[in-house]
């Protein structure tokens, strides 16, 4: 009974989100081909960007303890997490060497990481209403040390690890996270169709069920999303139904929840994957007609639709701009200002850190200044965005983000949605600015003489850091615009429709032959958006004339200054520790005849090993302190620093932080 039931709501959930999406298909790339014609777009950027930024790259490796739920013990467990950030653990790290299948994988979308028994149990206690449970407690989950390491899931399982020391702990939860924040930004922007499509059709089924808001919902690939809003209507019937035949200890029915959740979660998104898929074939395979259809008729469609948008404007402006002047303008600026101060933060931390890394190099090249060690440095910059330890600095200053008073007032469940997509445009921005350095270096290189090494680097820095200036100002500003409109257009949308019953009938205003590509729901929510965006310009605008946070006024546009650096990013990706021979020494086995060995001996690891003074007990030629650093160059606290950054330049507005790198 309980399968049947669980089948049927996914059915139903699909079937509805199906014929929204073949709806939203239509309509998204009609705007894509609109787009495509009539041009148009922001600013054009200055940093290059890097096409595929971890190619022959892993993450991290090492080894720590992992509970077994099987067996209710721990176990010391190799870890490899590859450029696609999933976790895969092995039996011990001469497993992985070999090329063996992981013991398993942990896809990290949607999941938190916890450092603590009492957060874990925080939010234990939440999955099972009226089972409670205390920190010490639980005697299926006894950490041997004071530094776990938990992955927790709403639905899914959960992961338990432990280490040794504090500087591990830290260590593990930053790639942790860092995994986390990749696979949950699980949409392609690069899908100018599918991508529109899906997430215009997850928020009109959100939204006909009641719920508004839907950043927080897209987190992982469209199969784990559509899982997540079946089991968002799902877990409320489990509960009922399951929760009374749960027996035992407290812990026994909360570790047994935690288990039937996680097989119906995976049942569901095994049939979310294939429904999905076929969904999104079928409309592909549908797509040369509606081409020609668009390509032939273009001019009257956007007649007709102008038309259309006429007549609702008349019926909607007016409640939407009460609505505007009472419930939304005089929250604009304050909010503004809660995203703006710890984002600027955050990004002035990655050019700080760009800035004190090509510093150090710099002043380590003055002893030895040869271009084998500048070969050593680069190809350990070049992986600079990636190193989540690093960048952890950046990141910490914008997790300070607080909107309070916004879940009340606007629905707003809580501020991780931005904070991650802050970081994620953090961590491109200093890939673009390495990539571009990287890029002009080495084209200054060519036929420069080794005395005129620190000059030339120095000139690319120059060069780089202000285009960053440039990019980061256009990044933020249209961060903060999309995160405005992500918070104001629920809340309008929601006390809106009410008092719109009649829009429906304007659907007969358009020919037939164009209905596909006009949608009446689409053209409201339109209408609603252009309502408030122009207050959100207005704001933003004022905040960049004002040069709060170092944002660029919108009249300032630069011209491209380097016309060749376009064509230098099409160049093929530099190795820099082959070509200046700084590669490292080959290790035994290099030469097996084995090509996926090999394969595998060539990938470079982002995050290098913990230097870790005294004596830490674990298991001999196991621990995550016993991975080969990317090169020879020391990661923790052995670097010649420099004695000014940029962040002593700044010290009075951005007050330093402690942080750990």
């Amino acid at each position: 009974m309980e399968l049947s039931l669980f089948l049927s709501r996914t059915g139903e959930l699909m079937g509805e989100f199906g014929r929204l999406y073949e709806q939203q298909y239509a309509v998204a790339l009609f705007n894509k081909m609109r787009f495509d014609l009539e041009g148009g777009g922001g600013p054009q950027n200055q940093l290059l960007h890097r096409k595929v930024p971890l190619k022959n790259k892993s993450i991290f490796s090492g080894a720590l303890f992992q509970y077994l739920e099987e067996n209710k013990k721990w176990r010391n467990r190799f870890l490899f997490i590859p450029d696609s950030y999933n976790i895969n653990y092995y039996e011990n790290k001469q497993a992985h060497d070999r090329g063996l299948h992981p013991k398993g994988t942990i896809n990290c979308a949607g999941y938190r990481v916890l450092t603590s028994m009492e957060e874990y149990l925080e939010l234990l206690n939440t999955s099972l209403p009226g089972v409670k449970a205390k920190v010490g407690s639980s005697s299926f989950l006894k950490c041997a040390t004071q530094f776990p390491l938990i992955l927790w899931h709403p639905y899914a399982r959960h992961y338990y690890f432990y280490v040794v020391t504090e500087k591990e702990q830290q260590k593990w939860s930053a790639v942790f996270q860092d995994c986390v924040r990749h696979t949950n930004n699980g949409l392609s922007e690069e899908c100018k169709v599918q991508t529109p499509a899906f997430t215009d059709a997850v928020r009109l089924y959100r939204q006909a069920h009641g719920h508004y808001g839907t950043w927080d919902m897209m987190c992982g690939t469209p199969p784990q999303i559509l899982a997540n809003l079946v089991m968002e209507t799902l877990l409320p019937e489990m509960r009922d139904l399951i929760t009374p035949k749960l027996k035992g200890k407290m812990h026994e029915r909360q570790r047994n929840w935690m288990l039937i959740s996680d097989a119906v979660y995976g049942l569901v998104q095994s049939q979310t994957q294939a429904q999905y898929e076929a969904v999104v074939q079928s409309c592909e395979a549908g797509r040369p007609p509606l081409e020609t259809t668009i390509r032939t008729d273009m001019d009257q469609i956007i007649t007709s639709k102008e038309h259309v948008t006429s007549k609702i404007r008349a019926l909607v402006l007016p409640k939407a701009e009460k609505l505007l002047k009472v419930s939304i303008q005089p929250y604009i600026s304050s909010i503004l200002d809660a995203l703006m101060e710890p984002t600027s933060r955050g990004f002035f931390e990655v050019k700080d850190l760009f800035f004190r890394e090509l510093v150090d190099m710099s002043k380590n090249l003055l002893n030895d200044g040869n271009k084998e060690k500048l070969g050593e440095h680069m190809d350990k910059i070049s992986m600079l965005a990636f190193h989540p330890v690093k960048m952890q600095s950046c990141y910490e200053k914008v997790e300070t983000l607080s909107l309070e008073g916004l879940q009340q007032r606007f629905d707003v469940s809580s501020p991780s949605v931005f904070v991650q997509r802050a970081q994620i445009l953090m961590r491109e921005q200093m890939d673009d600015a390495v990539y571009t350095f990287e890029q002009l270096l080495h084209k200054s290189l060519e036929g420069q003489e080794q005395e005129d090494l620190s000059k030339t680097i120095q000139g690319c820095q120059d060069r780089v850091i202000k285009k960053f200036d440039y990019d980061s100002s256009t990044v933020r500003k249209k961060f903060f615009r999309e995160a405005l409109l992500q918070i104001f257009i629920p809340y309008m949308l929601k006390q809106l429709s009410p008092s719109c019953s009649e829009l429906p009938s304007f659907q007969e205003l358009i020919f037939e032959d164009f209905s596909r590509f006009i949608l009446v729901e689409n053209i409201f929510e339109e209408v609603v958006l252009h309502t408030v965006m122009k207050d959100i310009m207005l704001a933003v605008k004022e905040a960049a004339v004002q040069r709060r946070h170092n944002l660029y006024r919108d009249s300032i546009v630069l011209t491209d200054s380097d016309p060749n650096l376009l064509l230098l990013g099409e160049n093929p990706p530099i190795d820099w520790a082959e070509e200046y021979g700084g590669g490292q020494e080959e290790v035994d086995g290099e030469n097996t005849g084995d090509p996926e060995v090999q394969k595998r001996r060539r990938v470079k690891q982002v995050v290098s090993m913990i230097q870790i003074e005294g004596n830490a007990s674990v298991l001999p030629n196991e621990s995550s302190l016993e991975v080969p650093a990317v090169d020879d160059i020391p990661e923790e606290g052995t670097e010649v620093r420099s004695d000014t950054s940029l962040s002593q330049k700044s010290e009075k507005q951005f007050p330093a932080q402690e942080t750990f790198s």
